[in-house]
């Protein structure tokens, strides 16, 4: 249950920036919209903030397109310690795949266990009454995402899980969701490339970290 006057931080990649604003006299402000971006991590906070007003929580949006977790451990003081939340949302992973398929600057998965490992030893370290939330990185078989992807990414995915276990965090998992949306509709409703979503898929993910974190 979060706790009056929370700061919940989304942190990612391309799927949780999903377009945001990201210029210094945004990004500082709480729940503003431009910098909540259009996708999963500003439907959350508008739907928080519509259910509870008098709570007085703070929802902030950090994702950066493109990063691995590399990219991520490098900024991670700046776009996540030093504002002290009490929930951190991370979803990581899915660039650390692709760029070694598409650009041969992948992070392998040993490396990419250790990485996201020292950055969670971290932020217990500074943070040790913060709420740690990890999402899955998942993709569906269309557009970029080819039958060599699906090893991968449940290797990723099960070292994710390994990790939030270890950490006593809240384990979101996206693939299953996606997976059993796809009895509904095709892949392409879902996400437009088989890696970012479509609104629906954001609603998708929105309702998938609800029901996982039950944290409101």
């Amino acid at each position: 249950m979060l706790s009056d006057n929370a700061t919940i931080l989304f942190q990612g990649d391309s799927i949780t920036d999903a377009n945001r604003q990201r210029d210094d006299a945004v990004s500082v402000l709480a729940n503003c919209p431009p910098a909540l971006g259009v996708g999963y991590a500003g439907m959350i906070a508008g739907q928080l903030l519509l259910e509870q007003p008098q709570r007085g929580l703070r929802c902030f949006n950090r994702g950066i397109s493109g990063n691995r977790v590399t990219d991520l451990y490098a900024r991670w003081r700046r776009d996540a310690l030093l504002l002290k939340p009490d929930v951190i949302s991370i979803l990581i992973g899915i660039n650390d795949i692709w760029h070694g398929f598409s650009r041969n600057d992948g992070v392998n998965p040993q490396r990419f266990a250790d990485i996201y490992r020292i950055l969670l030893e971290d932020t217990k370290a500074a943070l040790p009454d913060c709420r740690l939330v990890l999402g899955q990185a998942f993709a569906l078989p269309i557009g970029a995402v080819s039958a060599d992807w699906l090893e991968p990414v449940q290797h990723y995915g099960a070292i994710m899980a390994d990790l939030a276990a270890a950490f006593d965090a809240i384990l979101v998992p996206y693939p299953t969701a996606f997976a059993a949306a796809l009895d509904s509709a095709p892949a392409a409703y879902w996400t437009s490339d088989g890696v970012h979503p479509t609104a629906a898929g954001h609603a998708l993910m929105a309702r998938c970290w609800r029901e996982a974190t039950a944290l409101a």
